[in-house]
């Protein structure tokens, strides 16, 4: 194998400390590695990063272990030394020799020999939105979490308003829910609180809210009514800063919103996860493979086995996930919601979602690359005499015999 890094460094982390690996190679082809121990504190990672800028070393290599990386790799980088992340499946050392020290030499080896692609770390301040959206998706599953246990709780009351209204925390329904836990037991008194143009008539919500609700219920249900204005107030605050991270990739999410399907939030995870710049994936199909919406290749022997995507960036899959979602909804005539049907009804629906979620990130790749925004494909026009034969071929098949005539 070709020698590109005659000095090399391989870094085992732990939460505790590392093991680091120097593996020198001199002209006449002898190898010697040096093994010693660094502790994971911020001021023993820049004497490490000192260390290794002595010796000489063209390329450090470290697994992404957990986020034990996080505080070897940015001091690392923010000195200027040539760190590499790598995944810790593609840097696998051979079973049954496993140790840190060994694995620390096995990094250190592949690095010399240029055997190992970087995984993608972005910048500083995709970084800083990266955590914002991540952490404001959480929270909006943890806000989710809490709608299911509010309606369990009404539930076992016998208190059935979610049969009547759409959304238990809308505006009608929540002033109901606020009048019960305050004592409010009436169930026309509570029909009353809610707007005159709300679909349930009052009777209806009479009949749903007339339940068994006593004095724990209420204190169950004010609680998980508290823990919902609280996650919201947390989200609120997550988008506002996100609004102030978020503004030099401004046009992208302007170009982004354009994709039928995609919202802001959803544009702001595709650039957090992303990065924005899509000089990094040199085609669309490296972009879709990285996500992990790609079908994966396993062939042996001539025969193709499973085709299964990779586990890729699951924060970027949930939200292309939501957006194919929005696309699939009845009555939508873009390109993406036609394609979705079309291959829904060949392969079905979960193939359909990740080729939809393919489609949508080629168009991202394209977008982000020349500063276009979407545009859609119009519909072709309807072959009317193909459609014909083919309910006719379909009634023929089921035993029927047909005679067509014109309409009057």
């Amino acid at each position: 194998m070709d020698l590109l890094h005659p000095r090399a460094a391989g870094i085992d982390i732990s939460k505790r400390d590392a093991k680091v690996a120097i593996r020198v190679q001199s002209e006449g082809g002898k190898v010697s590695t040096q093994v010693t121990t660094w502790g994971s504190m911020t001021g023993q990672v820049l004497e490490l990063a000192d260390f290794l800028r002595s010796q000489g070393v063209t390329t450090v290599v470290m697994e992404a272990t957990s986020d034990y990386w996080k505080p070897f790799y940015y001091p690392m980088e923010a000195t200027g030394l040539p760190v590499m992340l790598v995944n810790a499946r593609q840097a696998r050392n051979i079973p049954g020799r496993k140790s840190d020290v060994s694995d620390a030499a096995w990094l250190a080896d592949l690095g010399a020999h240029g055997l190992l692609r970087a995984s993608f770390v972005p910048a500083p301040d995709i970084r800083r939105l990266r955590d914002l959206t991540r952490a404001r998706q959480m929270l909006v599953h943890d806000r989710t979490r809490v709608k299911q246990r509010l309606e369990k709780s009404l539930e076992s009351s016998g208190t059935k308003l979610s049969v009547v209204v759409a959304d238990l925390n809308g505006v009608s329904a929540r002033r109901m829910l606020d009048a019960l836990v305050a004592g409010e037991r009436d169930p026309r008194s509570l029909a009353a609180l809610a707007h005159p143009r709300m679909r349930a008539t009052q009777d209806e919500l009479a009949a749903a809210l007339t339940g068994r609700f006593t004095e724990h219920d209420a204190f169950m249900v004010g609680q998980h009514l508290t823990h919902y204005d609280l996650l919201t107030g947390q989200i609120d605050a997550l988008t506002a800063r996100i609004e102030e991270e978020i503004a030099p990739f401004r046009l992208a999410r302007e170009l982004l919103t354009t994709i039928p399907g995609i919202a802001e939030p959803t544009a702001d995870v595709i650039i957090a996860e992303t990065g924005g710049d899509m000089s990094i994936f040199p085609t669309a199909a490296h972009l879709a493979s990285w996500a992990g919406v790609s079908p994966g290749m396993h062939e042996s022997a001539g025969k193709r086995k499973s085709s299964t995507t990779r586990p890729g960036n699951r924060y970027l899959k949930e939200a292309l996930g939501n957006a194919a979602s929005s696309n699939a909804k009845k009555g939508s005539n873009t390109y993406l919601a036609r394609r979705q049907r079309r291959i829904s009804a060949r392969r079905g629906k979960m193939r359909a979602l990740v080729a939809t979620e393919h489609a949508i990130l080629n168009a991202v790749w394209n977008m982000l690359s020349r500063g276009e925004a979407f545009t859609d494909l119009t519909p072709p026009p309807a072959n009317t005499e193909r459609q014909k034969k083919s309910h006719l071929r379909a009634l023929e098949h089921l035993g029927y015999k047909v005679t067509l005539a014109p309409a009057a």
